[in-house]
């Protein structure tokens, strides 16, 4: 670093450039993107890691997102700004919005972190979103108390990103830089759940039917006793090779082995693994499919709970990065992720809202042919009868 840049730091300035990983801007901050020795990523090989990550990020990606114009106590829905835009037309070549905010949200989950590159037209206004995998950042905090995002394209070639020029979704933070996923906050639940599915694959994979030991009235010498034991793992062992008949001769027997009582509770025992990890989530069991002990009282309540205590506080955290790093400081305009859209798959519900709606006088006809993307009725186009000019050419 010259002397220049180095006096420009101490006053606080910040600068871009193209950076290499030997850069000492590449030493990162802690991402927190791994646990117990294990990447993140890798905990998605646990179905229950997948399912609650994948139902939360495909949720928020289903939801309406819409950008407001506030004027005063006024707020307009505004369907002509460059983001609602991208919105509707997709944030770049490669993707639509919801697989963008899919892809977001599940590294922020997995990793504590997730990032958006945000591209920008001559006049300042966002022209594109940019999703930029987790992995390929490394993070400095500047003199300047901000911080710099060092991304690496996987072919040696690093660029630097300030604050203003990403989205940074964090998951909750230790030093209010940079996330910490609840997959690390919680490393020994999560590599006790892996543990014990390790162990029943290798209980499956290793065992045999029947499983025992096999003894010897007489001495058995090293080298029958090897390839005994070979010739029982080929005919026996394993999974595939479950109920075969054991044939045995020459004076030996075989003594079946119980099942310890460790092995009997292991299924019991991933099944409390399953109810950690939707803890660590907050996602109630039904979303994912878990139906053990559910009844239809408290299955109808998962999808509010779910809403309410895991939905609406991601949008939310959503909604302030927005705010805080694409639209002007103090604007007017806001982005609001409607989950009133999971009413799109419950008409009764939601033509019953419609209905108390209309009844106390929060909304007219015409708003809720709105809401249900229909014409209003008083623009409707009717046909004019035709004129007699008309009928005298017929």
């Amino acid at each position: 670093m010259g002397l220049m840049t180095r006096l420009a730091a101490l006053a606080g300035y910040e600068r871009r450039s193209d950076l290499s990983p030997l850069d000492p801007s590449w030493q990162a901050l802690s991402p927190g993107g791994y646990y117990a020795g294990m990447s993140a990523r890798a905990a998605e090989n646990l179905s229950t890691v997948l399912a609650c990550t994948t139902a939360i990020s495909t949720a928020l990606a289903y939801v309406p997102a819409l950008v407001y114009k506030r004027d005063g106590l006024t707020r307009l829905e505004h369907p002509a700004h460059p983001l609602s835009r991208l919105v509707r037309g997709g944030p770049n070549s490669a993707m639509t919005w919801p697989d963008l905010v899919e892809h977001w949200i599940a590294s922020a989950l997995l990793t504590g972190n997730g990032l958006i590159e945000i591209e920008r037209s001559g006049n300042g206004q966002p022209s594109g979103l940019v999703y930029v995998p987790w992995s390929n950042v490394a993070v400095q905090e500047l003199a300047s108390g901000r911080l710099a995002y060092d991304v690496g394209d996987g072919k040696g070639r690093v660029r630097r990103l300030l604050e203003g020029e990403v989205l940074h979704l964090r998951d909750r933070t230790d030093d209010g830089k940079i996330g910490k996923s609840r997959l690390a906050r919680s490393a020994d639940t999560v590599s006790g759940v892996d543990l014990a599915n390790r162990h029943a694959r290798t209980f499956l994979a290793n065992g045999a039917n029947p499983s025992g030991v096999i003894q010897s009235d007489g001495v058995m010498t090293q080298e029958i006793a090897e390839r005994l034991r070979a010739q029982f793992a080929e005919r026996h062992a394993g999974a595939g090779n479950v109920g075969k008949t054991l044939v045995l001769d020459g004076g030996l027997t075989w003594k079946p082995a119980q099942i310890s009582p460790e092995d009997a509770e292991l299924l019991e025992t991933r099944r409390f693994g399953v109810i950690e990890i939707f803890r660590l989530f907050q996602v109630p069991p039904p979303i994912v499919q878990a139906y053990e002990n559910n009844t239809f009282t408290n299955a109808s309540q998962a999808g509010l709970w779910f809403a309410t205590f895991c939905l609406a506080p991601w949008a939310r955290k959503i909604e302030a990065e927005f705010a805080r790093s694409l639209f002007p400081t103090n604007g007017p305009y806001e982005l609001e992720l409607d989950l009133s859209g999971f009413l799109r798959g419950d008409p009764e519900t939601r033509w019953n809202a419609h209905k108390i709606a209309l009844e106390t006088g929060v909304l007219d006809p015409d708003e809720v042919r709105q809401v249900e993307g229909w014409n209003p009725r008083s623009e409707s186009v009717r046909s004019d009868p035709p004129s007699n000019e008309g009928e005298q050419a017929a």
